[in-house]
């Protein structure tokens, strides 16, 4: 007999003999009548984890990580208000179906079986996951996270307070929410919710508002591996800036009391709090988990003995609020109108396609408030001098801080984020005298944590900011690629489009440093970041586009809701030359700000040969600059080459790009990532598949950047590039 079975008939039978486990007496503000609906949403809970474990077995769900053991989880979100945006443990079934009662016009067993079945008619998901989440419930949906969900939680209390003195236009939480985050005992210990945990420490301790509820639900066990007793306690009871409150979450009078206290706390105050709930572990781990397989036999049935309805049970009864009779009916009335609902639910569509499961990839468009950009009167006074100085050609980190004030004059939700970026202006000054002209709550100087970062930007976009977090490196992305790949870019994919992770990250990167060199500092791989479906990809070359990208990045990201990584080579930061030392030729004028370069638009550079041309040299960024010196160089040789710059590595631009080819007779692609999984690779595809043109790459070698004389020894050279263009103009590759 498996556990679920086992643990539904001692219920039926200890309930029917009276034989109730012990435990304190009924106590706090919980009327009976709140007290009975929290039974009824604990045998709900449990309900469909019965459920769920028939139609797995019958091949009409899939999904089995239940809930059981957790129904306290409905005393907690009785003691917050649905206006506090709740961020769920995957063991939480109990909070969203007690919040449901909190909200008008919610059918939560309809919704939640929807889920189980992959219904393409779940309204949060639209059968792509069973996730817990709603819209109208305010949950944004979680799979079954490690955790990675904290960071952002941070982000989204963080906005509560800046939303008072820049309110976005798509403001979603009200000035007096708070928010909640709730995660497991074994996840704890993730380096991602330590990070968090202690950002919204370091936060507060400053006195920053962070009206954040974090809620560990510790049943001792993470999967097989037990926790000590007593570390969640001994780890987070003490914390600076944290308040810490423990509660039974057996005993739904105790976990409402300390709930409600620990809310009224975060509330009053704006400080987190630690919600410590005990809770025990039902059925195991997941449908096909033996807990008994790791667990002496004993453990797990004194686990079962505490089965929280029980504890229930006897509470409602030394309350006065609920007969056992009473309870035994209601349980059992609960799981029959279950099953009668699945069979109806089991019926319903599901997603079939591809097309139909990758409908949600892109979030829908949403609508704005008109903007003619800010007055010149605004722009003078937050450029001062700088006003002056447009008038003269200037290097591409100069003109992006210069974007970036206009964005930020123009769009009052945009936040920027980032390690040194107010007080410094950045390691390489991108971002000077931006924390003077818009001060430290637009724009922050975070802790030295990269999941922080990019947390704190997703969590923002859920009320209505559009933050541009910058990561100071392309190697530090990896610390934290999770928070891209695994939440900001998943959340309209499992949200069927109702939720979206809009921003604009930036990202220092690619090679060629000189003086500042190593493979931390000079990343030449992109992959992780054009691997994540959803994800837009720009590159800029030179400063004048560099606005101008910047500019439609911020478009997309306000306009239509997308995600999209700005890619910033760094050794084009200070560059001024072309061909020769003091030719000024990279120098750009600041653009005016209408102009932008469209997503998915490459820009081509000729000579005015009208004979047509030998080949195209397509690239961007150092690759760009490069091709160009290299054009210069092949033209004397008669050799005609049209030089053709992405801008966009992700998605690729690929209609534009093969008009832009045009006459030329040779493709020569030049990409200063990696032979093995670069960029090239995808163009060589597309030259392949949709032209008959001869075509070949220059890329990087398969290796690490080293510091000194060697640093671009690896990577592609302006000599290279001629070479490769000789050898392909004649016919030898």
């Amino acid at each position: 007999m498996d556990r679920a079975t086992i643990v539904h008939e001692n219920f039926l039978r200890r309930v029917a003999q009276g034989d109730l486990p012990d435990g304190a007496e009924p106590h706090g503000p919980l009327s009976a009548e709140a007290a009975v609906q929290l039974y009824r949403s604990g045998c709900l809970t449990r309900a469909l984890d019965i459920v769920s474990r028939r139609m797995q077995r019958a091949g009409e769900g899939f999904y089995t990580i239940g809930s059981s053991g957790h129904e306290g989880m409905a005393a907690v979100a009785a003691a917050l208000r649905p206006t506090d945006m709740a961020f769920l443990h995957y063991r939480d079934a109990a909070f969203q179906i007690e919040r449901a009662n909190q909200v008008p016009g919610q059918s939560i067993l309809w919704d939640m079986l929807l889920s189980f079945a992959c219904s393409s008619e779940d309204p949060i998901s639209g059968g792509r996951h069973k996730v817990l989440g709603s819209k109208a419930l305010n949950i944004p949906p979680q799979t079954s996270t490690i955790a990675s969900h904290l960071p952002k939680a941070v982000g989204a209390a963080y906005s509560v307070g800046l939303a008072r003195r820049a309110r976005p236009e798509h403001q979603a939480l009200p000035d007096d929410a708070i928010v909640m985050c709730s995660f497991g005992d074994a996840s704890a210990n993730h380096s991602t919710a330590q990070g968090a945990i202690n950002t919204s420490c370091w936060t507060a301790f400053q006195k920053i508002p962070m009206p954040l509820l974090w809620v560990c639900e510790d049943n001792g066990i993470g999967i097989s591996t037990k926790t000590p007793s007593g570390w969640i306690a001994a780890n987070f009871a003490h914390r600076p800036g944290l308040g810490y409150f423990a509660c039974d979450g057996l005993d739904i009078y105790d976990t409402y009391a300390t709930a409600r206290a620990a809310a009224e706390f975060v509330r009053t105050r704006r400080k987190p709090a630690f919600l410590h709930v005990r809770t025990v572990r039902l059925y195991g781990h997941a449908g096909a988990d033996m807990p008994t397989t790791y667990m002496a036999r004993h453990e797990v049935e004194a686990e079962e003995a505490n089965d929280p309805l029980l504890h229930s049970v006897r509470l409602l009864g030394e309350a006065g609020a609920l007969e056992r009779e009473e309870a035994l009916a209601i349980y059992q009335d609960t799981l029959a109108r279950v099953e009668r609902v699945r069979a109806e639910a089991v019926t319903r569509p599901r997603l079939r396609t591809a097309s139909e499961v990758m409908a949600s990839l892109i979030p829908p468009k949403r609508e704005n408030a008109p903007s003619n950009g800010p007055s010149a009167e605004a722009r003078e006074a937050a450029f001062g001098a700088d006003c002056k100085a447009m008038e003269s050609p200037q290097i591409m980190s100069r003109l992006i801080n210069w974007a970036l004030t206009d964005l930020m004059l123009e769009h009052r939700e945009i936040a920027l984020m980032g390690e040194d970026v107010c007080a410094k202006g950045g390691v390489y000054g991108v971002t000077q005298k931006l924390g003077q002209r818009f001060g430290r709550a637009r724009v922050i100087d975070t802790l030295l944590d990269e999941q922080s970062i990019l947390g704190l930007g997703l969590g923002m976009a859920q009320n209505g900011f559009l933050p541009i977090p910058e990561i100071q490196f392309l190697a530090y992305y990896h610390n934290a690629e999770d928070q891209i790949r695994g939440e900001g870019a998943t959340l309209p994919f499992f949200s069927n489009g109702q939720y979206s992770n809009p921003m604009v990250l930036r990202i220092a990167g690619l090679g060629y440093q000189k003086g500042f060199g190593g493979h931390f500092h000079n990343d030449n791989s992109f992959a992780a970041l054009r691997d994540v479906p959803g994800v837009i990809l720009c590159c800029p070359s030179n400063g004048a586009d560099a606005a101008r990208l910047l500019r439609e990045c911020v478009r997309l990201a306000r306009e239509e809701q997308r995600l999209v990584v700005f890619l910033e080579p760094i050794a084009l930061y200070p560059m001024r030359d072309l061909h020769e030392p003091g030719d000024g030729l990279w120098l750009r004028h600041y653009p005016d700000p209408s102009e932008r370069i469209s997503f998915g638009e490459v820009t081509t550079y000729d000579l005015g040969h009208g004979d047509g041309h030998d080949l195209a040299i397509v690239s961007y960024a150092n690759g760009l600059h490069l091709s160009l010196q290299a054009q210069r160089r092949l033209s004397e040789e008669g050799i005609a080459a049209r030089v053709i710059d992405l801008h966009w590595l992700n998605p690729l631009p690929e209609e534009a790009l093969l008009e832009a080819l045009g006459d030329a007779e040779r493709v020569l692609i030049v990409d200063e990532t990696r032979r093995t999984g670069g960029l090239a690779e995808a163009l060589m595809t597309l030259l392949t598949e949709r032209t008959g043109k001869p075509h070949a790459r220059y890329v990087a070698e398969d290796s690490f950047i080293p510091t000194g004389p060697a640093y671009a020894a690896t990577m592609p050279s302006g000599d290279g590039i001629v070479e490769a263009a000789r050898a392909l103009a004649g016919g030898k590759v």
